[in-house]
């Protein structure tokens, strides 16, 4: 028991150190680089690379490719601290979790080509290409094909709300290799492939930016003919709902520890703006009907935060961890959301400000309540798979 807690002691000083290093590195990049970014629509291309380099972003890739070799625990205190300082860790998340469908399904010669190069910066993988516009979540139902022709496989088809792909070397796409009514089941018939994304652009795909409320660099795609690499298969032929589904739970995870890290940001601005903010002589946070507010969501926000730890923790001791995954990301999206809710109403009209960095915090934090799975299809997992009741879809 005492090697136990020593070794779990250790643990902890070693999260302390990657939170301080995280803390350090964001602390360059002010809130007003972040509102900046929003402002243009711009991609900060400067923070990403200084995170590359530092090694957070390859924290999951193992030594021998490169990396750190760590956890999903690891990874969750990075993308919370980045999220805590204000910065917005949707500009660079998904090179952590589409990263493991390489790792974990790609060949030994793929692994060894991509990985060390993603790990230095070399490459970027920030895109996941699934979502279609008439299937949503739909996934097996989606439309996108690739036939295989020779040594080569020709895409046609359509994505939408796929993110960075601007700023992404290389691409993990989702395309049926054989039709929906050729298959036993569902789920089969579908395969993943690498996309080098330069390559592709102007030569079969067609990438349009999306307009939307947040600066998420959304994008819809349009495959006409474009051919690809046999060898850009990425794992088995008509396998590749197993290789999706095998980075989702990372991918909810890692999001989950984003939305706590932006629940303890508004619980920061709130209380500390409550303290300071003087009516009718004394600190608005001696009411209780501003205090009990903030109290109630510093609370939901830490009962998120063990959820995340434990499915984390699951995740990386290879358990079974779909549910916990699922209800992590759904608490703490809905904390997350509470928390600025609550951190808008104790700024009153100064929320509205954008010199105080809240309504864009506010604005990004309430996309995971739809993305990258909505908290509906989290219900209905729950309901199915841990109690037992009927499929409702």
């Amino acid at each position: 028991m005492k090697e136990d807690s020593q070794i779990s002691n250790a643990k902890q000083d070693d999260m302390e150190h990657i939170r301080v290093a995280v803390r350090q590195l964001c602390a360059k990049y002010g809130e007003d680089y972040w509102l900046n970014m929003d402002r243009s629509s711009g991609y900060p291309s400067d923070f990403v690379a200084e995170l590359t380099t530092s090694g957070f972003l390859g924290v999951l890739i193992p030594e021998e490719y490169g990396g750190s070799g760590l956890g999903v625990v690891e990874a969750s205190v990075v993308m919370e601290e980045i999220c805590r300082s204000g910065a917005h860790a949707g500009v660079c998340h998904a090179q952590m979790y589409v990263m493991g469908s390489v790792l974990r399904h790609g060949s030994e010669a793929q692994k060894r080509h991509y990985l060390p190069k993603i790990a230095k910066g070399e490459l970027r993988l920030q895109s996941f290409g699934v979502t279609e516009p008439t299937t949503g979540s739909d996934t097996t139902s989606l439309k996108t094909t690739a036939r295989k022709v020779g040594d080569k496989y020709v895409i046609n088809g359509q994505k939408v709300w796929i993110s960075r792909i601007e700023h992404s070397d290389l691409m993990v796409l989702l395309a049926r290799t054989t039709d929906l009514d050729k298959v036993a089941k569902k789920t089969e018939g579908l395969s993943t492939f690498l996309i080098d994304v330069k390559a592709a652009e102007g030569n079969g795909l067609d990438i349009r930016p999306i307009e939307s409320m947040i600066n998420h660099h959304s994008c819809e795609l349009f495959f006409d003919d474009l051919e690809i690499p046999a060898e850009n298969l990425l794992g088995e032929e008509g396998k590749g709902f197993k290789v999706i589904l095998d980075g989702m739970n990372a991918e909810r995870v890692l999001i989950a520890a984003e939305c706590v890290g932006d629940g303890r940001y508004f619980i920061d601005k709130a209380s500390a703006y409550a303290t300071e903010r003087v009516v009718f002589n004394r600190p608005i946070g001696a009411n209780q009907g501003v205090q009990f507010p903030i109290a109630r969501a510093y609370t939901q926000v830490e009962a998120a935060a063990l959820m995340v730890e434990k499915a984390a923790q699951m995740f990386d001791l290879g358990l079974p961890c779909g549910a916990e995954a699922n209800m992590a990301k759904m608490l703490a999206s809905e904390a997350s959301w509470a928390a600025g809710d609550v951190c808008m109403q104790t700024h009153g009209g100064f929320a509205f400000a954008k010199e105080y960095h809240i309504e864009r915090k506010f604005r990004e934090t309430r996309l995971y309540q739809i993305a990258p799975i909505s908290t509906n299809l989290i219900l209905s997992y729950v309901a199915e798979h841990v109690l037992d009741m009927p499929r409702s879809y």
